[in-house]
């Protein structure tokens, strides 16, 4: 049974820093290219990030480089996202993908940037 669990979402004020962890079960992760997208309330699912699955190429949106990280741990299995420099507009839930022959998607984690 494969599982995505992410953890480390929560409030946060402008400015601030979290980071986001993917915990995988169930797939070969060292296999998988994987990915953070996001969907802010009434706005479509967006890809934020993406990591190679060796961690040689990583590619971001416009709007989070700079202030966001992604990186993996192959051998435990788990993939973070380093969040800094938090905005408002950066409110959303965010998913963790993994990405070969299938695609699986964990539950989200709800990160909220607010005052």
């Amino acid at each position: 049974q494969v599982q995505l669990v992410e953890s480390g979402g929560g409030l946060v004020q402008p400015g601030g820093s979290l980071r986001l962890s993917c915990a995988a079960s169930g797939i070969s992760f060292s296999r998988y290219n994987m990915s953070w997208y996001r969907q802010a309330p009434g706005k479509e699912r967006e890809l934020v990030s993406r990591i190679s699955s060796t961690a040689d190429a990583t590619t971001y949106i416009d709007s989070v480089k700079d202030r966001f990280t992604i990186s993996r741990e192959n051998a435990k299995n788990t993939l973070y996202l380093q969040m800094n420099s938090l905005k408002p507009e950066d409110t959303a839930v965010y998913f963790c993908v993994a990405q070969w022959f299938q695609t699986y998607w964990g539950q989200g984690t709800q990160v909220t940037v607010s005052s």
